[in-house]
C-alpha cells in the first residue's frame, strides 16, 4: 500500500503503472535551475540518473521539473504527473513547490522502485509557516551531524521552518561566562546550519530568550544584578531560590539584550526572531514590585515587550514571542503591533487553541499555533495526549486564521528523552501542518515506521507508539508529565504522597505497566530498520523502556516500605542506566549539560541509601 507523508489534498491513482528504466534523466526548466538543483539531484540519487537544463529530446525518459506561473493556486504548492509513456512531470509556481514535489516522488521510489504508480496529485499546504522548535538549552546541545539529520528528516516531511531553543548555548563571545559549560553552539556552525537549511527551502528562525527563563545568565555574578528577584522569591511554580527573570525596570536589562541581537542575528538569513518573553513567573516579586503595584504586572510586561519590539523592528526583523503571558492580561493584546507574530502554545490535549487564538485573530495579529510532542517529562512520550494536542492546534488554528503551525520539543528537568521517542508526533504533526483534512486519520505508528523508522517490518512505529502511552496503564494521571518520570526524580517521601491517594488497585496497574513494557521491548527483536543509526535506536528505546521499568520498581519498593535489599538492587539497576545514559547520550549530543542531565540520576540512587 503506498503512503505519504503528508498525504496530499488532492491525489488521483489511476490503474497501472509508469516503468522507469535504469538510465534517464531529470530536466530541470526554470530561469533559475539553481534553485531546482538539489531537489533534481536527490531524484538522480534515488533512481541513478542524470542531471540536465532545458531541453532534452522527447523520446528520451525523464522527470521533468517545470517551474511555472501560476499552475497551483499557493505559492508552495506543486502538481505531479506520473503517466506511462509520458514519465514524471512535477510542475510548481515557486523553487519550493518543486522541492515538495519532489519529496513525493522520492517517497513513490522508495516504496515502489522504478514502477511508480500512475497518478495525480494538486497538492498545497493549509499553514503557509510549518515548524519544528527543539530545545537546546535544558541539557542537550545536539552535534552538527545529528542537526543535519534532523534537517533532511523536516524537509522531505515539507517543514519549512527550524528553531532552536536557546536561553545561553549560543557562544556570545562578549559573554563567555555564560556558556563555558554548555557546548555551545558556534556561531560558524550557525551560518553552515543555516545554509544547509535554506537549501531545502527551510528557514532557520533565531530564537533568544530575552524576558524570563534567564536563570542561566542570572545565576552568573557579572549578571545577577540585573534580576528580577536575585536571591530567589515566591512564584506559582513554588519557591525560586534562584534568580529567573530580568528587571524590566533596570536599562541595563535592555542593554544585554541589545548585546545578545547583535551578536547572534547576523548568523542568520531569516527575517525573524523568537525572542521568547514567557512565564516571566517572578515579574513584581523583586526589583519591579513597586512598578508592579503601580501599573499592573501586564503593563509592566507589555512595556518591555515593546522596548525590544522597537530594537528588533530597527534592525529590519519580524519578532516572534510566546503568547502565554498576554493570554493572563487580554485587554491588553489589542496594543500589540500589528506586525508582531504571536506565538500561542499548550501542551495538554484540552489546551484552549481555540479560545486564545480568537483573543489574537480579533485583534488582528498574526499568530501561530504551538502544539508540542509531548515527550519532555516522561522518557518515553505520551502519544495519546500528543496527537489530540497537534489536532486540536491543527483545527483551531484554522479556524482562527493561524499563519503558521509550530511544533515544539522540549528538554525541562534534565531532557531524558532520546530524540526519536520524538519522530511518532513530529511524523503526525507534519502531516498536520501540511493538510489537516488530508492527514488527521493518519495512521501515525505506520507512517513513523516508515518515514521517520525506515522498518520494513513496520514494527518500530507501533512500538514507540505503545511506549509513549504505557504510563497510561498506572491510572495515576499528573500534568504535562508522567507518574513514571516524576517516580524517578521524586524523593520516596514525595511518592508516598502520591501513593496515598491511590487505592490497593495500584499494586495490580504497576506489575501490569510493567508486563507491558517487557512484551513491548520484546518486539526490538524484529525490527529492520533501514538507517545508519539502526543500532543507536534500537539502544534509545531499549534504554527508554528500561528506566520506565525501574520507575515501576522504585514505586513499588516504596509501596512495599523501601526494603534494604531491594533498595540494593535497584541501586546496582541505576548504576546500569546511568552507564547506558551516558551512552545514549553521547551518541547525538555534546557533552555540555551531560553533567547536570546525570546528577538527577545520580541523586536517585542516593535515595537507595
Amino acid at each position: 500500500m503506498t503512503i505519504l507523508l503528508p498525504t496530499p489534498r488532492h491525489l488521483t491513482l489511476n490503474d497501472g503503472s509508469c516503468e522507469l528504466p535504469e538510465n534517464g534523466f531529470v530536466v530541470l526548466n526554470s530561469a533559475d535551475n539553481q534553485a531546482l538543483r538539489l531537489a533534481g539531484q536527490q531524484l538522480c540519487g534515488a533512481l541513478g540518473w542524470e542531471m540536465v537544463a532545458g531541453y532534452l529530446p522527447s523520446d528520451q525518459p525523464a522527470i521533468q521539473l517545470n517551474q511555472l506561473p501560476n499552475c497551483v493556486p499557493h505559492p508552495q504548492g506543486y502538481e505531479l504527473t506520473i503517466e506511462a509513456g509520458v514519465g514524471v512531470v512535477i510542475s510548481a509556481e515557486t523553487p519550493s513547490g518543486i522541492f515538495y514535489g519532489a519529496q513525493t516522488v522520492l517517497q513513490l521510489i522508495a516504496q515502489h522502485g522504478h514502477s511508480l504508480p500512475m497518478l495525480r496529485v494538486r497538492d498545497w499546504p493549509d499553514f503557509p509557516n510549518r515548524g519544528f522548535m527543539l530545545d537546546v538549552s535544558r541539557d542537550k546541545v545536539p552535534t552538527m551531524e545529528t542537526l543535519y539529520a534532523l534537517v533532511e528528516m523536516l524537509a522531505g516531511w515539507k517543514i519549512n521552518q527550524l528553531q532552536l531553543y536557546t536561553e545561553h548555548t549560543f557562544a556570545y563571545r562578549q559573554h563567555p561566562t555564560v556558556w563555558a559549560e554548555a557546548s555551545p553552539m558556534t556561531g560558524e556552525e550557525i551560518l553552515a546550519l543555516d545554509a544547509f537549511c535554506r537549501e531545502r527551502f527551510i528557514e532557520l528562525v533565531p530564537n533568544q530568550n530575552t524576558f524570563g527563563h534567564m536563570r542561566r545568565w542570572l545565576t552568573q555574578p557579572a549578571y545577577k544584578h540585573l534580576a528580577e528577584a536575585p536571591d530567589g522569591c515566591d512564584t506559582p511554580w513554588g519557591w525560586f531560590d534562584e534568580p529567573f527573570t530580568l528587571n524590566p525596570s533596570d536599562p541595563e536589562s535592555l542593554e544585554l539584550v541589545r548585546s545578545l541581537f547583535d551578536e547572534l542575528l547576523p548568523h542568520f538569513s531569516s527575517a525573524q526572531v523568537n525572542v521568547g518573553l514567557d512565564e516571566t513567573v517572578d515579574l513584581g516579586g523583586g526589583h519591579s514590585k513597586e512598578l508592579v503595584v503601580e501599573k499592573g504586572a501586564g503593563r509592566v510586561y507589555l512595556d518591555f515587550l515593546l522596548k525590544i519590539y522597537k530594537d528588533v523592528k530597527r534592525r529590519g526583523k519580524t519578532m516572534q514571542f510566546w503568547g502565554d503571558i498576554l493570554m493572563n492580561h487580554p485587554e491588553l493584546v489589542p496594543e500589540l503591533p500589528r506586525d508582531v507574530i504571536a506565538l500561542e502554545w499548550g501542551y495538554e490535549s484540552f489546551h484552549d487553541f481555540a479560545g486564545h487564538g480568537a483573543i489574537f485573530a480579533k485583534s488582528g495579529i498574526p499568530f501561530y499555533v504551538c502544539p508540542g510532542t509531548s515527550s519532555w517529562r516522561t522518557v518515553a512520550g505520551r502519544t495519546d495526549n500528543a496527537l489530540e494536542n497537534l489536532r486540536n492546534a491543527a483545527a483551531s488554528g484554522l479556524k482562527n486564521g493561524a499563519v503558521g503551525y509550530l511544533i515544539t520539543d522540549w528538554g525541562d528537568e534534565g531532557h531524558w528523552q532520546p530524540l526519536p521517542v520524538s519522530y511518532v508526533p513530529l511524523a503526525y504533526g507534519a502531516g498536520l501542518a501540511w493538510g489537516l483534512d488530508a492527514n488527521v486519520e493518519m495512521d501515525a505508528a505506520a507512517v513513523a515506521s516508515r518515514f521517520a523508522f525506515r522498518d520494513s517490518a513496520e514494527i518500530m512505529g507501533k512500538l514507540a507508539f505503545d511506549l509513549g502511552n504505557v504510563y497510561q496503564t498506572t491510572d495515576i494521571q499528573q500534568f504535562n508529565s508522567t507518574i513514571l518520570f516524576n517516580a524517578l526524580q521524586a524523593t520516596p517521601e514525595v511518592i508516598q504522597n502520591h501513593l496515598n491517594n491511590e487505592d490497593e488497585t495500584v499494586v495490580e496497574r504497576l506489575q501490569k505497566t510493567q508486563t507491558q513494557i517487557e512484551e513491548i521491548l520484546s518486539r526490538l527483536e524484529d525490527v529492520e530498520i533501514d538507517l545508519p543509526d539502526a543500532d543507536l535506536i534500537r539502544h534509545e528505546f531499549t534504554w527508554a523502556g528500561h528506566i520506565l521499568r525501574h520507575a515501576v520498581q522504585r514505586i513499588l519498593w516504596v509501596k512495599n516500605g523501601k526494603d534494604a535489599d531491594e533498595a540494593q538492587k535497584l541501586a546496582r539497576a541505576a548504576h546500569q542506566l546511568i552507564a547506558d545514559h551516558d551512552t545514549v547520550w553521547h551518541a547525538r549530543n555534546r557533552q555540555g549539560g551531560y553533567r547536570e542531565s546525570r546528577e538527577r540520576l545520580e541523586k536517585m540512587v542516593e535515595s537507595y541509601g
